[in-house]
């Protein structure tokens, strides 16, 4: 039997577990032990960013592994992306979806080429983190690395807010 488009359109993607939409993913109180079981990196110190870092271990290879778990965290079980609610509801074929899905990592790939080293460990850290560095410089004039960077960043991060319902730096509340 044939895996639900649903299926196929998050396999395709994952920018949802990759750390390339979010730093962190926010846990209740009652699934911290569960999760960190899991094998996930849990944040306990503040209750108001209880959750498990990005990028998720358990993603691998287009599949997460504790997706059948019972102990499977709630924010990951309500998160659905604007292009698979599109999906969902009839709005857009696989097709399109697939097409969004890979327009969306042709530019991660782009701006990956132009961050430097850094010790920030999530892509959307990272991206945050030169962004915010090269607007604090206030330079008159930015190199064509870095104009090229500001200006892919920004269509990221708009792509970020309208295709995956991201507008947040930190995480995605349900």
């Amino acid at each position: 039997m044939p895996e639900p488009q649903s299926q196929t359109l998050c396999k395709a993607c994952g920018l949802c577990c990759s750390g390339h939409l979010f730093s962190w993913v926010r846990l209740n109180a009652n699934e911290l032990d569960k999760v960190e079981n899991l094998g996930l990196n849990v944040i306990r110190n503040d209750p108001r960013q209880r959750g498990f870092l990005q990028p998720c271990p358990v993603w691998r290879n287009g599949v997460c592994s504790v997706y059948e778990s019972p102990d499977y965290p709630s924010s990951c079980r309500k998160y659905k992306c604007v292009v698979l609610r599109k999906l969902l509801d009839d709005e857009i074929t696989l097709a399109d979806g697939l097409s969004q899905i890979e327009e969306a990592l042709n530019l991660i790939r782009e701006v990956e080429s132009l961050l430097p080293v850094s010790s920030a460990i999530s892509f959307r850290e990272r991206i945050i983190e030169h962004k915010e560095n090269l607007e604090k410089a206030k330079k008159q004039n930015f190199s064509d690395a870095e104009k090229s960077f500001l200006q892919k960043a920004k269509e990221l991060l708009e792509m970020y807010e309208h295709r995956f319902g991201v507008d947040d730096f930190i995480d995605y509340e349900a």
